[in-house]
């Protein structure tokens, strides 16, 4: 017996564009759409998951006319599609006027300006779902929820360490979770503890020993660690600043109690202060606590100048270095 074409859903568009800045999320707003779009059964002979780089507009349009057998329709996916369109752009817009065909037609861009004509063509013939960016203070919650998905709980503070170690990427911090939840194995909850030892020890030791030779007033030998910093660890470039910040903030704490008069035992206890503590100490009393606030001052901006492109990871952190210990030799 012959199997029945599905019939087309009316409340489906010819046209969707997938629009924000992150990668990781496009992909997941990108593929409950084509769950909606198309039987994950049915991928295999009605998608078409084109290469922007590579695929004319002519081997489109073909596409989006062709009738698939199984279900009336064949849907046209074009990821990263900022410069096909930006090429193709007239007979796009001709296309946006007139979407013949059985074809729907999926595009994920990192730039969708409403004063294009693309722009407001699509709003009478397609849908635009616009991916908005997590925001720093929901980082967490985000990999609180996604550890969940592994049937693992995670506190608050144990994912607030993980960003800081991470950086504030959403598929990155996806990934190291995924890590986290294998490591953590049969234990229901994802600890600090983990963090530390599956991603944090190598690098908050790095800049450990960066910061030693910073507040020691050794500009060679703390440039020389931070480049091996760099050259061990290719995610360094992403995660470096929260290396630092982690150490800054904890030294911030740590210079505090001491004014207070806490004992050092009972410092490095509260604050899970682990490995050289003697090295931990003996850089604290080198610095005031205002000279402390001034490095997480300074790791601030170093952070924003990284993120606005103003300078690169390797360059912003080797002045932060260079003037640092010049200021401590």
């Amino acid at each position: 017996m012959a199997q029945k074409k599905s019939q087309p859903c009316l409340d489906l568009k010819p046209i969707y564009v997938i629009a924000g800045k992150d990668d990781f999320l496009l992909g997941r707003q990108c593929q409950p759409l084509l769950d909606k779009l198309i039987d994950p059964a049915q991928r295999q002979t009605d998608l078409f998951d084109a290469d922007p780089d590579r695929v004319t507009i002519t081997e489109v349009l073909d596409e989006l006319r062709t009738l698939s057998f199984f279900t009336g329709r064949r849907v046209v996916l074009i990821k990263n599609a900022d410069d096909f369109i930006s090429d193709n752009r007239e007979q796009l817009e001709r296309y946006f006027d007139n979407p013949s065909g059985p074809g729907i037609l999926v595009l994920t861009v990192k730039s969708w300006p409403k004063t294009t004509k693309l722009a407001k063509k699509l709003d009478g013939v397609g849908e635009l779902i616009s991916v908005a960016e997590f925001k720093k203070y929901e980082l967490p919650q985000f990999a609180m929820t996604h550890a969940a998905t592994y049937g693992k709980t995670m506190s608050k503070a144990t994912a607030e360490l993980l960003v800081e170690l991470v950086g504030d990427e959403p598929g990155r911090l996806a990934s190291e979770v995924d890590k986290l939840a294998l490591f953590a194995d049969a234990q229901k909850m994802i600890t600090t503890a983990h963090v530390e030892s599956l991603i944090g020890h190598n690098r908050l030791y790095n800049a450990f020993a960066v910061i030693d030779a910073m507040t020691a007033g050794d500009i060679a030998a703390a440039i020389e660690r931070l480049r091996m910093m760099f050259a061990a660890d290719k995610s360094a470039e992403y995660t470096v600043v929260g290396a630092f910040a982690f150490q800054f903030r904890r030294m911030f704490s740590a210079k505090a109690m001491l004014d207070k008069g806490v004992k050092q035992f009972q410092v490095a206890k509260d604050l899970r202060i682990w490995g050289d503590t003697d090295g931990f100490f003996r850089q604290l009393s080198k610095m005031t606590l205002a000279q402390t606030g001034s490095l997480l001052q300074e790791l601030a901006n170093v952070d924003y100048s990284i993120k606005t492109g103003h300078s690169t990871a390797p360059v912003a952190m080797e002045q932060l270095v260079i003037r640092v210990a010049s200021l401590r030799s």
